[in-house]
């Protein structure tokens, strides 16, 4: 697979766990419309959370790791590794992309 190829597929991959994650937190700073206090009872939330915790975990390893792992048992191990890497470097730079807003916002 071409270089530029690999990162583009793991640019993509990187936005897509960003717009993941930043649905969960629209949903998390929303969270009182949705649950009021005297509807949520002690069980249904914790509840919630953990099973919000397994799709999240789910949902972003398929993301970062599937393709990779296709990769990989194709037999192209070094551009499965790349994969992986750009992937994870893209995440690195959309963080600090994020910090750099948020610092300058300031």
């Amino acid at each position: 697979m071409r270089n530029s190829k690999l990162i583009g597929y793991g640019l993509l991959h990187a936005l897509a766990v960003f717009v993941y994650v930043l649905l969960i937190a629209l949903f998390f700073s929303n969270g009182e419309r949705f649950f009021s206090s005297e509807k949520v009872d002690n069980f249904t939330a914790p509840l919630f959370m953990l099973m919000l915790l397994v799709l999240s975990a789910a949902t972003v390893g398929t993301l970062i790791f599937a393709r990779p792992v296709y990769v990989y048992l194709e037999g192209k191990k070094k551009d499965a590794i790349k994969l992986l890497a750009y992937t994870l470097l893209s995440l690195v730079l959309i963080v600090l992309i994020i910090l750099s807003v948020i610092t300058l916002s300031k």
